[in-house]
């Protein structure tokens, strides 16, 4: 308050800011004390922005080539790096995603869960939470995509040719393979957004 010339509440407030944004914490009854942010901490500061961007037609395509991107570099990267235990974590959540087929719900969730067993492949906690982020920010594309009749079994057999690619460890596959599944998964939900839109416009 000396320093700056300013009162309590000035200081309170950003002291708050700080907090939000992971770089001290605050308790009752104790001194503020500096935190060292996580790759989570920071990506989640960005959600608000990624949302409004998200908000636009254009910006969820944006995003879903970003996430092209991104996706078939970890693929790419998992099928260098996978270790035995890594190759035996993504046939398990293979194994979980056929496993779900006819349940909506539960395909989400696993498919979710076996693009993460690539994400950890490298050991980056940036990827992972790069990862976490983008599933948040487009978190209805495959509820979306579902909609349309097929949608899971094209995945999953998606998800067999980008498992087969890590398992032989030949990187060109497993992004190729990637590129495909999110590509054909992205038209799926612009055919059913679309649809949708015509929808409503007729109604």
């Amino acid at each position: 308050m000396l320093h700056f010339g300013v009162g309590r509440p000035a200081i309170r407030e950003a002291l708050f800011a700080l907090n939000r944004m992971g770089l001290v914490v605050v308790a009752n009854g104790e001194r503020p004390r500096v935190s060292s942010p996580t790759p989570a901490q920071l990506l989640g500061e960005l959600g608000g922005a990624a949302r409004l961007m998200l908000a636009k037609p254009e910006g969820i395509q944006h995003f879903q080539k970003a996430r092209t991107l991104f996706e078939a570099a970890l693929a790419e990267e998992a099928a260098r790096l996978a270790s035995p235990d890594d190759i035996a974590a993504l046939e398990a959540a293979l194994a979980a995603n056929a496993a779900a087929l006819g349940s909506d719900s539960r395909f989400v969730k696993t498919d979710v869960a076996f693009h993460l067993a690539i994400a950890v492949v490298p050991r980056n906690p940036i990827y992972i939470a790069l990862h976490e982020a983008i599933v948040d920010w487009l978190e209805d594309q495959r509820s979306v995509a579902l909609r349309q009749t097929g949608t899971d079994v094209l995945a999953l057999t998606a998800h067999r040719s980008i498992c087969e690619a890590i398992r032989s460890h030949d990187p060109a596959a497993a992004g190729l393979a990637m590129r495909r599944h999110l590509g054909e998964i992205t038209d799926r939900y612009w055919v059913v957004k679309n649809g949708e839109s015509q929808g409503r416009g007729s109604v």
